[in-house]
């Protein structure tokens, strides 16, 4: 599979790319915990259908250490006892951030709540800006079609 676009041609497009992927390295530099970012940006992209995003933050996680269970139980995470409770409130978090035409309240109270109760301002901003960069490199990602598996962690962003 080609992806139907290479943005990195087109000298306009390339830069705005490039400049908007820094974004992405930013969140590197807050406090929220590299695992969680790691999660959150995971099951963002498996609600998004991002090939290319599932593959790359799967194998962020598993060069960072996390367990196999862990990595095939993000999808199913409510069922799963292997997530603790910030973990919990931020992929909730993500999941209702993401699927704000699937709900006309978007984030609800309760879901806020747990997590504000588990992270500081700091890190709930850098969640929701990661969720809102997150579904935008998905849809970018999804329209061009860019395929997976040739990512190397440690090196896209």
């Amino acid at each position: 599979m080609e992806p139907r676009l290479d943005f990195y041609a087109v000298p306009a497009a390339g830069l705005a790319l490039k400049r908007f992927m820094t974004v992405g390295a930013s969140f590197k530099e807050s406090s929220l915990p590299a695992v969680t970012r790691e999660l959150v940006a995971l099951r963002v992209s498996q609600i998004n259908g991002c090939a290319p995003c599932v593959d790359i933050h799967t194998k962020e996680l598993a060069a960072a250490g996390e367990t196999p269970a862990r990595l095939n139980l993000v999808a199913v995470w409510r069922e799963a006892t292997v997530f603790g409770a910030a973990e919990r409130a931020a992929l909730e978090l993500a999941e209702q951030g993401t699927r704000v035409a699937d709900a006309a309240s978007g984030v609800d109270d309760e879901v806020w709540a747990a997590a504000a109760a588990q992270y500081d301002e700091e890190q709930l901003s850098t969640l929701v800006l990661l969720v809102s960069f997150m579904n935008a490199v998905n849809r970018v990602n999804v329209i061009t079609r860019r395929p997976a598996g040739a990512d190397v962690p440690g090196t896209v962003r």
